[in-house]
């Protein structure tokens, strides 16, 4: 998109765009989302950012009114494969914080140097801004869905200190964090209420954004289907089931459920094609709050362009209907990769017995949630043989990367060398626990006109009954 599409997008106020790019108006100090409801600002007064943090960092704070910093990630991450992309998904599951811009370009196989270069060079941001706007979003989250002292918030946030706290939420919201929890929002601003907040104990409520439609009820399905005992559950009648269960995390474990049931706001004037799904997670570190929302975003496909994948599929012959008939078909992820390989190997019936005999039980268990799938060094101490064990010892030793800054095709080839593992088990690797948006499985006549999108056309074809895995 050149400058001037960019700036019909924001005058028709756009949702569709709504992460996609973000733009800041001179004259207000402020930056927004395409499908911001307030006045279209005049053209030379406009300047457009790839990223909310390259908007922070030329001095613009957020729009109270809009919350830029609340819009599905831009699918341009899900899609590619280089450096950047790569990048930038380790930077949204929290890598920066935990590691540092060192731990990143390790990950990543270049110096900081590099990373720092190609990242400023395209976003107009480097991996610290970066992950410095995703602190400052994980921040008002707390403050404003939690009862949280703030002192705790600052670190829960990702911040080294409560001085670095205090100043980029002042810079980036034009408010203390006092002034922001205070703050009303939404609806409730216009009517005169504030913010409901979780009480203690009853988790952090979270609105998890998606742009486009979105077929939850298919999502839904998939895991009811695929559900392991013990480690998840769907529960519920169709069209309102919730989706429940454990999550391993790098500061501790957590409890997610996740409603089916579809939000959408007032579209008012203008498009804001969109909505989100209800959540509430229970963490026992509040540290993991930014790394758990993005491994859901995954999870539930929620940052992919339904537009760009229907627009494709929709003109060939096959998938035609299908697409009409279920505009916005997602293609689920996963919360932890090497569970998802596990899973893939092995089946539900495998996994199944797997959590019952390693499972680690919670410490609090919720229900029928009782266990956190095993990991892999204990899967590979358990059963050291066969196809099993040396997936476990590979995933456990680091010799298959599957984080989301794995690279794909090394993930691909270092699976298929792996006793067991058949292409087959490898393209369902890659498209659960990569997230690889063009799958097509082994020896199947899947037409080149469905790249870049063939796990999409697979998933509508298995959706509508027209696929067979096996």
């Amino acid at each position: 998109m050149d400058e001037d599409t960019r700036y019909e997008a924001v005058r028709s106020r756009d949702g569709r765009f709504d992460g996609v790019f973000f733009f800041a108006v001179e004259t207000t100090g402020i930056y927004c989302r395409p499908s911001c409801p307030a006045v279209t600002p005049k053209r030379h007064n406009v300047r457009f950012f790839a990223t909310a943090a390259a908007a922070q960092g030329s001095g613009f704070r957020a729009c109270r009114r809009c919350r830029p910093d609340a819009v599905p990630g831009s699918a341009e991450w899900n899609v590619r494969a280089d450096v950047v992309g790569r990048a930038m998904r380790l930077i949204a599951d929290g890598v920066v914080d935990r590691e540092g811009v060192a731990g990143l370009a390790a990950r990543l196989g270049y110096s900081a140097r590099q990373v720092q270069r190609q990242l400023t060079a395209e976003l107009g941001a480097g991996p610290v801004a970066l992950a410095r706007a995703q602190r400052a979003h994980t921040a008002r989250v707390l403050l404003q869905t939690t009862e949280l002292p703030v002192t705790e918030i600052a670190f829960a946030s990702g911040f080294a200190s409560v001085r670095q706290f205090n100043d980029t939420v002042r810079e980036v919201y034009a408010s203390t964090p006092t002034e922001l929890r205070a703050a009303p929002r939404g609806r409730s601003a216009s009517r005169g209420r504030g913010v409901r907040r979780a009480a203690p104990g009853a988790g952090i409520p979270l609105r998890l954004a998606y742009r486009g439609p979105y077929q939850a009820a298919a999502v839904l399905d998939q895991l009811a289907t695929e559900a392991v005992t013990g480690v998840e559950e769907v529960s519920g009648a169709p069209g309102g089931r919730t989706y429940r269960r454990t999550l391993r995390l790098p500061y501790g474990t957590g409890i997610v459920a996740v409603e089916e049931r579809t939000r959408e706001p007032r579209t008012g004037t203008g498009t804001r094609p969109g909505g989100w799904l209800d959540a509430r997670l229970h963490l026992t570190d509040p540290r993991d709050l930014t790394t758990a929302v993005q491994r859901l975003r995954r999870l539930f496909d929620l940052d992919a362009d339904p537009y760009a994948v229907d627009e494709r599929l929709g003109t060939d012959p096959r998938l035609g209907p299908l697409v009409a008939a279920r505009p916005g078909l997602r293609s689920p992820g996963a919360v932890d990769p090497p569970e998802a390989a596990v899973r893939a190997l092995v089946g539900k019936d495998g996994a199944q017995e797997l959590v019952r005999r390693y499972g680690k039980v919670l410490d609090a268990p919720c229900g029928s949630l009782t266990h956190l799938f095993p990991e892999p060094a204990v899967l590979a101490e358990a059963e050291p043989d066969g196809p099993l064990g040396a997936l476990a010892a590979a995933l456990a030793d680091g010799t298959v990367r599957l984080d989301p800054g794995a690279d794909r095709d090394d993930a691909r080839d270092a699976l298929l060398a792996l006793p067991g593992m058949d292409p087959a088990t490898v393209a369902a690797v890659r498209v659960r626990a990569l997230g690889d948006p063009d799958v097509a499985p082994p020896g199947a006549e899947v037409p080149d006109d469905w790249r870049p999108w063939r796990s999409y056309a697979v998933q509508h074809l298995r959706v509508a009954g027209e696929w067979n895995d096996r």
